[in-house]
């Protein structure tokens, strides 16, 4: 059975494993916090390389920001990485072929090929964290868009400039559903910048009136984008993943999304593969492509 030498790279952490075909991580997984610089990230990567290079057949990497369509360069990095991080050559820190995806299509693959949407054939998983990101299964293939930048959840949700988002631009979808955009909800709603995700939750659990106000509109703005991602693609499912998935109403989310739907009916499911998707599902491709030759 092929194996790969898996990372997950993201703007604080890096994990690394190795995972089989069937998407089992068989060794121990290492966490590391991420280096600052570009140096400093290549170095964690060739040290796990040229331990465990060996062992494997292929090197896979997860990483937060967009992936071209021939799977061996970065071509847009997110804000919470290391400027210049684009730059990066990963073919050259190993002698095996280095395949990469971003790290929301990795984990929405992870999810259609052993998680959530297994059985189907179009889904698309959402991951809510402190930002959010997405992947979309079209006829059981990765959609990746003409330049590898598809599934990014910055479409627009006001026309107003109420919120900056990450990406540069206003009001996306990001910026009202991520933990970041409950969090400045809640800012907005109390007047108070110091307030915090875990207080609303904490309301929430509480029975606090006005919690419990800011969180529903956090979920309304979760259904309302998920309802025009259904009116767009019609698929047999939505997941949900991400830190912030756990608190999300998933039946109420999708009764809502329903009421509005015009075709059949839309499952809405939690995610299963969990913390270390991304190096799950960018492992199975990676050892798939190699299979396709």
């Amino acid at each position: 059975m092929k194996k790969a030498l898996a990372f997950d790279i993201g703007g604080t952490k890096i994990y690394s494993a190795i995972v089989d075909e069937e998407g089992k991580i068989i060794t121990d997984i290492e966490k590391f916090a991420t280096p600052k610089t570009i140096d400093g990230i290549k170095q964690v990567l060739k040290k796990q390389i040229s331990k465990f290079e060996n062992e494997v057949d292929i090197i896979a990497v997860a990483t937060a920001g967009d992936v071209n369509n021939t799977n061996n360069a970065v071509i847009g990095a997110t804000g919470n990485l290391v400027k210049g991080y684009y730059t990066i050559n990963f073919q050259e820190l190993s002698n095996k072929r280095v395949f990469l995806e971003n790290d929301a299509n990795a984990a929405a693959w992870a999810e259609y090929r052993i998680g959530a949407s297994k059985d189907t054939d179009i889904s698309i998983m959402l991951t809510f964290g402190t930002g959010v990101g997405g992947g979309i299964i079209i006829n059981n293939k990765l959609f990746k868009g003409k330049s590898g930048a598809a599934g990014g959840m910055h479409f627009k949700m006001f026309s107003d400039k109420r919120r900056k988002c990450t990406c540069g631009s206003w009001d996306c979808y990001e910026a009202y559903t991520s933990g970041t955009g409950l969090k400045r909800s809640a800012e907005e709603s109390l007047n108070d910048p110091n307030v915090t995700t875990y207080d609303v939750i904490d309301g929430v659990k509480n029975n606090n009136n006005k919690m419990l106000e800011i969180f529903n509109m956090w979920q309304e703005y979760i259904a309302i984008g998920i309802t025009g991602l259904v009116k767009l693609f019609d698929p047999d499912c939505i997941v949900l993943s991400g830190s912030m998935a756990q608190f999300i109403d998933i039946k109420k989310i999708e009764e809502e999304v329903n009421s509005d739907n015009i075709t059949t009916p839309v499952s809405i499911r939690l995610a299963k593969t969990g913390n270390y998707a991304g190096m799950i599902g960018v492992s199975l491709l990676a050892l798939e492509d190699i299979h396709n030759g």
